[in-house]
């Protein structure tokens, strides 16, 4: 981008600060794509206020089976792994439940129902939210796509200088000139991102395993070995019906998990009268104290065991895509919380009476009638409690192929009905063969469980830095606010992370296994993915060069419409040079066609098409950017095809009408002696002119026959349609990528065989984009990186 271009860039975001529309700007165009494809207007539909109740309190409900299974039944095994050596005081048992009480308040409930979910992006949330939002806001993404239309998208508004406007404004330039914090925001984003991932194939492992561990209670003829292999028949059936889609299986397993929180809460209500309701007392902090100080360094290590009651916790932040805000706020506040605490301080209060059945207090605290009703209900949620984490991944693996960060996978919106909730087939299987070993190598919940707390823990952290960025940069949050946050909340995570890193040789290593697996897959696709294309960039065919290589090949120009798909957006990728010296014909009307997606839910179609016309005319060569939101449901190519070539005849009328009407325009500011972009801006800045009125001038300038010929744009429209209806052929850039002569061994290895190993296993973008094979040509050439 040149420095006028700069400087036009400059004038408008002045411009939308102040709120004021400007029209004009829909008759600029500029060679770079990155700045007009950010012109969207539009939102998350799901998070628009205009929700009914309804839908939201249907999303609520439905929540219940996807968010809180995980969470919902930690009461299971929170005291049996607290206590792993038995209860030594009486009062131990107030310490603990003081603690679990405070860390449900401060993490799941304050944390994240009431700060985090507010900082999603656009209605998404998890790590790559995060840093997607601090991305929006700050020059500190290292990908391509991170530019000018990103800030573009944002809603930005006039804010009067401050103090914490100054120190944000210092935060956010000493980022933006770091380039070592923009390589460590990603490597966190990344690494938070496997982290969930890990957690979801740890987390259907020890529901399974625990749910079916607790019929050997009633049998003796169930082993080990029968308990594995029942467990791998219900996880490979957990993952075979995600197909489904979130919407079908939360109605599901909603109101299993419903009818558990009842049960849960009641049964601790009971136990809470019927034992000891003096356990109201660990409301005081001075029992934590008071615990720490007779345990010492047992109470710092049973932290691993209090934390479990918070596992399952970033499912509320990963899901949020989901569903909605307010519809997680509520099944949270309403439903869930309650029935833990009275789970909790029923518990408390049995083991008050019953000191050593805490290894199995859950079981031995319910009432004999209810004892095999709540048997079977605990089963099922336990099984469930792994869809949390599931959709949670599919969420945040969404999130970061949009941002180049993961190999091409397929999308399937799985609901016409609410937005978000998404089904990736081969992360599904994916996670689904990780399960089973995962459980055909540790055959015990025990064993895993001292791995289980990791991953979350891990991720909790992660979130909190990242959100703290947030608090400081975006939304200018009182100093004093945010050391606050960081000293309660910042303090508490830190504590429970270093009781969950003592177990590492226990176990703890299998997710950071896991993370590091997924974190190398990340890196290496998305480092490649950026060489590649900063490679195209650098090497992009201007419009002028086009001309001297169509004619410097000699191009045939037959019937017919191309398409040319690439992912470059700024410009003509350099493969078409390559394909024109080695085909010497070219199609009457070409299309680059560049698909882009952008952090919001969906794009109005009358707004999803951009094009731009490649000077010379009558080469009939157009730039297209199309635009989808994370939402936005791919059509089918048919569909696609027609759309295109419909806004493309769209873009001609327009194109006429826009030179009409800066010729008109020209005419009149020389009679007054000013320019013609002031003469325009002016006009609109001051509110003399609407959009309407604008367009009515265009027209006229049409209409007058003084600055063109309407014989002109029915020429070029009947160009396109003779083209389209002579056939369309799809033409595909497969790029492949080797390193460079001089490469040192490491990059070698990063270009040569890491990224294509993946990429041999990958969809090919065919198959992505749902092309019909009779009418594709695959065009290869190979990048030296």
């Amino acid at each position: 981008m040149n420095r006028k271009e700069e400087k036009q860039e400059e004038r408008f975001s002045e411009e939308r600060l102040h709120g004021k529309k400007l029209s004009w700007q829909k008759l600029r165009r500029y060679d770079s794509f990155d700045i007009e494809s950010g012109n969207v207007s539009g939102h998350r539909g799901h998070s628009s206020k205009t929700k009914e109740w309804s839908v939201i309190l249907h999303l609520a409900f439905q929540s219940l089976g996807v968010v809180y299974g995980d969470i919902g039944t930690s009461p299971l095994y929170v005291y049996s792994s607290t206590f792993g050596n038995g209860i030594k005081h009486r009062d131990d048992i107030l310490g603990v439940l003081s603690l679990i009480l405070y860390t449900l308040t401060l993490i799941p409930l304050i944390k994240y129902v009431f700060i985090v979910l507010k900082a999603n992006d656009n209605g998404d949330g998890g790590t790559f939210a995060l840093y997607s939002l601090i991305c929006r806001y700050a020059k500190v993404g290292l990908l391509p796509s991170q530019q000018a239309e990103d800030q573009e998208v944002s809603n930005y508004k006039l804010e009067l200088p401050n103090s914490r406007l100054r120190r944000a404004s210092k935060l956010k330039s000493a980022l933006e000139r770091s380039q070592f914090a923009k390589f460590f925001l990603l490597f966190s984003t990344m690494l938070g991102t496997s982290m969930v991932i890990g957690d979801g194939v740890l987390t259907p492992c020890i529901s399974v395993l625990s749910a079916v561990g607790g019929i050997k209670e009633a049998t003796s003829q169930m082993t080990e070995d029968r308990i594995v292999w029942i467990s791998i028949a219900i996880i490979v059936g957990l993952f075979m019906i995600q197909r489904f889609g979130t919407d079908k299986v939360g109605y599901t397993f909603a109101p299993i998990i419903c009818l558990w929180f009842v049960f849960i809460g009641g049964v601790g209500a009971y136990n809470f009268f019927k034992y000891d309701p003096g356990v109201l007392k660990a409301i005081y902090p001075k029992y934590i104290f008071d615990y720490f100080r007779r345990n010492k360094k047992q109470a710092w290590v049973s932290l691993g065991g209090v934390v479990l009651a918070t596992t399952g916790t970033e499912a509320l932040f990963a899901d949020v895509g989901h569903f909605t805000v307010r519809s997680i706020q509520i099944s949270m506040c309403t439903l869930t919380y309650p029935a833990l605490v009275l789970a909790y301080t029923g518990q408390a209060s049995f083991l008050r009476d019953h000191m050593n059945d805490v290894g199995d207090a859950f079981y031995k605290s319910i009432p004999k009638p209810l004892y095999w009703p709540l048997f079977g209900v605990a089963v099922a949620a336990s099984i469930i409690a792994s869809q949390a984490m599931i959709s949670g991944t599919f969420s945040i693996i969404q999130q970061s192929l949009s941002l180049g960060c993961f190999p091409r996978v397929k999308i399937v919106h799985t609901s016409s009905k609410y937005e978000g909730q998404v089904y990736i087939p081969e992360i599904n299987y994916l996670l689904m063969f990780a399960c089973i070993g995962v459980t055909l190598g540790f055959k015990s919940s025990a064993k895993i469980g001292n791995a289980y707390g990791i991953a979350v823990v891990f991720v909790m952290t992660l979130t909190s830095s990242l959100l703290v960025l947030i608090m400081i940069m975006i939304w200018k949050t009182n100093v004093l606010l945010v050391i606050a946050y960081v000293l309660i909340i910042g303090t508490v995570e830190l504590g429970y992370l270093s009781a969950v890193l003592y177990k590492f040789d226990q176990g703890g290593y299998l997710p950071l296994a896991f993370a590091a697996t997924l974190m190398t897959i990340m890196f290496v696709w998305n480092d490649v993915y950026r060489r590649k294309y900063f490679y195209e960039l650098d090497h992009k065919i201007s419009p002028e060069m086009l001309k001297e290589i169509i004619v410097a090949t000699n191009c045939y120009r037959i019937p017919g419409l191309a398409i040319f798909y690439s992912e470059l957006v700024h410009g003509i990728p350099p493969i078409f040079n390559h394909y024109c010296s080695h085909i010497s014909a070219l199609h009457s009307v070409l299309v680059f066609v560049s698909f882009k997606s952008l952090p919001i839910s969906k794009v109005p179609m009358e707004e999803r098409f951009l094009f731009r016309s490649v000077h010379p005319d009558e080469l009939n060569v157009y730039r297209c950017v199309v635009r989808y939101g994370y939402n936005d449901m791919r059509n089918e190519q048919e569909s696609f095809e027609s759309m295109l070539v419909e806004k493309l005849k769209e873009f001609i009328r327009e194109e006429m009408i826009i030179h009409a009407a800066i010729e008109h325009k020209n005419e009149e500011a020389d009679e007054s002696g000013s320019g013609v972009e002031d003469s325009i801006e002016n006009e609109l800045v001051n509110g003399v002119e609407s959009e309407e009125t604008v367009k009515r001038e265009m027209e006229n300038g049409v209409e007058s026959g003084e600055t063109m010929k309407k014989e002109e744009m029915e020429k070029d429209i009947e160009v396109v349609d003779k083209a389209w209806r002579a056939g369309v052929v799809h033409l595909i850039g497969e790029s492949e990528v080797i390193a460079g002569k001089g490469a040192n061994i490491g990059k070698k290895i990063l270009i040569d065989y890491a990224y294509n190993i993946i990429t041999r296993n990958l969809r090919q973008t065919d198959k992505v984009l749902d092309i019909p094979h009779r009418r594709l040509l695959k065009v290869g050439m190979t990048y030296e990186l």
